[in-house]
């Protein structure tokens, strides 16, 4: 190899470390400058994000990035992910954001950037129609079944029950956990009321909620650690959408009601 092929090689090298460097971006401007922002979703969970007849991804919290992003103006991408590899989809670049009914937990606080909670949920238990447990004390013994990664497992495994269950099965989504209720090979499925109550509306007389549930929660989008510009442009235009009454119709469409939170909480 001679010294002009040796440069190019080298010069080469260079510019290869240098794109990788920058394919992910850290600030708004950078994503401006892209062109895009991809979302990242689990497409099962109704009726946050999931698809519908013609295998289309629609949900509340797609209208909702639509909305806000067509007021940024710039595109928006919806990209699956497996839940229980978020946040290394969210490390890695691939993601931006994750926005798809994400639970604001302090461990999440950790491994993420969040914007104002938008939402509140409770993480509830359903069990098939003609069970009779209501008590979280009565699942003892029971086999329990929950998403892998969801706010519904860090709960369950927190609480004291947790070592008195039958078994805590994981599940790679709620969709397949619940075929696994209805056939009987698990008791029960603890998982988001916003959901739960979705499912139970589109399945009458399959499932019922038991009484007794393992707390309230609330919803944010999770960025990466440290792109406040791009968690800041996002959130501020996502409430003031709320506060002008933008967004009202979106969450009239899928809940007859507005249920959003005020900024800030």
């Amino acid at each position: 190899m001679n010294k002009v092929q040796l440069s190019l090689v080298v010069l080469g090298g260079i510019a290869l470390t240098s794109c990788g460097a920058n394919t992910i971006p850290t600030t708004w401007d950078q994503i401006e400058d892209r062109g895009y922002v991809i979302v990242g979703l689990d497409d099962t969970f109704a009726p946050m994000g999931f698809r519908d007849e013609a295998n289309e991804i629609v949900g509340f919290d797609v209208d909702l990035a639509k909305l806000v992003f067509e007021t940024l103006e710039i595109e928006v991408r919806f990209q699956p992910i497996d839940w229980g590899a978020k946040v290394l989809e969210l490390d890695a670049g691939n993601i931006d954001m994750i926005w798809n009914g994400l639970t604001i937990t302090e461990p999440r606080r950790l491994e993420m950037l969040f914007s104002d909670a938008y939402i509140a949920n409770r993480q509830i238990v359903m069990t098939k129609t003609d069970a009779t447990i209501d008590t979280i004390d009565e699942l003892s013994g029971l086999k329990v079944g929950v998403q892998l990664g969801s706010a519904s497992q860090s709960i369950v495994e927190a609480n004291p029950i947790a070592d008195d269950l039958g078994e805590l099965v994981t599940y790679d989504t709620f969709n397949l956990a619940l075929t696994d209720l209805s056939a009987g090979t698990i008791d029960a499925v603890v998982l988001d009321e916003i959901y739960g109550r979705y499912i139970i509306s589109q399945t009458p007389n399959t499932y019922r909620l038991m009484a007794e549930d393992f707390g309230d929660e609330v919803y944010g989008i999770g960025f990466r650690l440290g792109n406040t510009t791009i968690r800041d442009t996002v959130n501020d235009t996502l409430f003031d959408l709320i506060e002008s009454g933008e967004a009202l119709s979106i969450s009239q469409k899928w809940f007859a009601e507005d249920v959003f939170l005020p900024s800030g909480s």
